[in-house]
């Protein structure tokens, strides 16, 4: 009697076991009757019917996944080795288990096919300056290819783009040159600037003589402040123009 008893408590544990499912609110669950699709439930308690049904859960969060590293060539025949990042969900439970094996892996596969696609067809600057671009690219790309699994592919991100050491020399050195041009061509405008305004200058102190000899003045008081013991300094003729007027004056009345 108690071995029938711990038999019948035993077989209902099974059956229990067998029908009960909790599916959790970010999940959804596709169920199967005799091999034959009947419907996604969920969330929260699920009654199946003991090994008739069947339920495989399938997850609606965003899943992040690294696209390996992939070596290409570009457009103007630059090799690069450039890795990403995919974020995809999926939107259709049912597609994502009857339509394909092992959506993650087939979602992987097909990042990494399309961004040797599109790294082919781009140059070197475009990967370098219009990573935007080509990441909206290939997330229109991947998520064309997804759609009849039921995944959206909702961003992809180019990380890291790595160049031969040969180009990474040969942009430096561009970098270097395009920075001394820069540097050459703001000198030469300050020079330019300077030369218009030393120009007027001239000018003005050409109008008015008065004008040199105070600013003569000027500069022997700087030289004076200066910690020197001797400054020698020519002296302007026109400085000592009117003494030398008013001793030949003398000299000629007497």
């Amino acid at each position: 009697m108690l071995i029938t008893v711990v038999t019948i408590v035993v077989v209902l544990l099974i059956i229990v076991t067998a029908a009960v499912r909790i599916v959790q609110e970010y999940e959804r669950g596709v169920v199967f009757r005799l091999g034959r699709y009947v419907g996604v439930r969920g969330p929260g308690f699920i009654l199946l019917i003991p090994f008739v049904e069947r339920m495989v859960k399938v997850d609606l969060r965003v899943i992040t996944m690294d696209v390996p590293s992939q070596e290409a060539i570009t457009r103007d025949n630059v090799t690069v080795k450039v890795n990403a990042v995919v974020y995809f969900r999926v939107v259709t439970p049912e597609d994502s288990v009857l339509k394909v094996l092992d959506f993650i892996r087939a979602t992987s596969l097909l990042a990494q096919t399309s961004m040797r696609n599109v790294l082919g067809q781009s140059d070197l600057d475009e990967l370098l300056s219009q990573r935007d671009a080509l990441n909206l690219k290939l997330q229109k790309i991947i998520d064309e290819g997804t759609s009849p699994w039921g995944i959206k592919a909702t961003m992809v991100e180019i990380k890291d783009v790595e160049l031969p050491e040969t180009m990474q020399r040969a942009m430096a050195a561009q970098a270097e040159a395009e920075r001394d041009r820069r540097a050459k061509i703001v000198h030469a405008e300050g020079e330019f600037q300077a030369s218009e305004r030393l120009s007027k200058a001239a000018h003005v102190l050409a109008a008015e003589p008065q004008a040199l000899q105070l600013r003569y003045l000027q500069a022997l008081t700087q030289i004076a402040t200066e910690r020197t013991t001797v400054v020698v300094f020519p002296l302007p003729i026109d400085l000592i123009k009117p003494f030398l007027q008013s001793k030949s004056g003398r000299e000629q009345k007497e």
